[in-house]
């Protein structure tokens, strides 16, 4: 199998207009995204939720999405679809978030939550899925069309928590079903696209992802992934504990997607020149400096700027990553290769850094918070180049 270069080829028509469809559901998919990462949070924790709550309802999403992300990527490949089941999930989604609106019990919003992420979770790997396979038909690289997400996810960061801190966060909900029903009627433009025809043995890929090096991969990827979504879940609590407003949570979540951009970029043109590994243990490096930072920063707008360094912690190591799983894991089985990072990245990352941030957090403050993160992100960094070493 070939490895995308990244260098565009000649388009025609046709192809033109489905990349910019792809792009169009990939900055409406992320603004869904900017309000789950960046305001569910603020949301419930404005609700009167504590953060070790609140840690919890994060960490039930991660739970949800091992399952689901398992479902779903098995189901692509056995039923040859992809837009489908996004079309399904986004449908469920608008349904979770309805009934969430008149329920203030925790328990209640505990179980409808679950089924939230449940519908929610395993888009993030089926978009990536669609992309990476409609690339021999468009002639556009995966970066050239994610970019377009993180274009989403930052408008909507800053534009939401503006919005919201004059009207409140009781409106993130209401945000939230016009941005799926919006994300639901571009699904519809979409064209399924998939990898080899012959017939899918999953004996196989279980084989498959038993092999050492791919068990190693995944292992390391959790470990960094850890450190990601503490910042991820923690970020906007935090800040709001240190007198942030809404609109300063939402200009740092802007400033650290919009920094993505030129790195996806560059990484779609000239990353197929470097080896994915040592790129990996830099991104695990630069997160490790991220980390500390945020632990000795003073006030809100220190950790604002800070966000920026996301270009090149989360750009470098996401993309490369999914480059390197295009390496190991073969096109027929490319949506489950992608659910199974997604259980990964998402679920048992997102799991331990619910519980055991929240933990932190509510016990010793978030400075010892950010140095357990640079600590985890020390030890995937030199895993990773360890890899490398013995790969060579």
């Amino acid at each position: 199998m070939s490895v995308p270069t990244g260098t565009p080829q000649p388009l025609s028509k046709k192809a033109t207009q489905e990349a910019w469809r792809l792009r169009a559901f990939s900055f409406s998919f992320y603004t869904i995204m900017a309000l789950v990462v960046s305001y569910f949070p603020l949301y419930f924790y404005d609700r009167g939720f504590s953060e070790q709550q609140v840690g919890i309802l994060y960490s039930i999403g991660p739970s949800v999405s091992i399952f689901a992300n398992l479902i779903m990527g098995l189901a692509s490949d056995k039923y040859r679809t992809i837009r489908k089941l996004m079309m399904l999930l986004l449908a469920g989604q608008l349904i979770m978030i309805a009934l969430l609106l008149p329920v203030n019990h925790f328990v209640l919003v505990c179980f409808i939550i679950g089924g939230f992420y449940f519908f929610q979770t395993p888009m993030n790997s089926l978009n990536d899925s669609l992309i990476l396979l409609s690339e021999p038909h468009t002639g556009r690289s995966y970066p050239s069309i994610r970019i377009f997400g993180s274009i989403g996810f930052s408008i909507a960061a800053l534009l939401i928590g503006q919005f919201l801190q004059d009207s409140g966060s009781g409106a993130t909900m209401y945000i939230a079903l016009g941005a799926i029903t919006i994300t639901l009627a571009l699904s519809f433009l979409l064209k399924d696209y998939q990898g080899s025809l012959r017939k899918i043995e999953f004996s196989g890929f279980f084989k498959l992802i038993r092999k050492p090096q791919i068990v190693v991969f995944f292992l390391l990827i959790l470990v960094l992934s850890v450190a990601h979504r503490m910042n991820e879940g923690f970020l906007a609590i935090i800040m709001r504990q240190m007198g942030a407003s809404e609109s300063m949570i939402g200009t740092a979540w802007m400033l650290s997607s919009a920094s993505e951009i030129p790195i996806l970029y560059l990484l779609g043109k000239y990353g197929h020149k470097f080896k994915e590994l040592p790129l990996l243990a830099f991104a695990g490096l630069t997160y490790a400096l991220r980390f500390w930072l945020l632990s000795i920063a003073t006030g809100p707008e220190w950790m604002v700027l800070i966000q920026a360094m996301h270009s090149i912690t989360f750009g470098v190591f996401f993309s490369t990553a999914l480059r390197y799983l295009s390496v190991l894991i073969p096109d027929e089985y490319r949506a489950s290769g992608q659910a199974i990072y997604a259980v990964v990245w998402t679920g048992f990352a997102g799991l331990l850094a619910g519980t055991v941030g929240g933990f932190v957090i509510e016990q010793h403050g978030p400075t010892l918070f950010f140095q357990v993160g640079m600590t985890i992100s020390l030890l995937a960094a030199a895993g990773f180049l360890v890899k490398h070493l013995r790969s060579r």
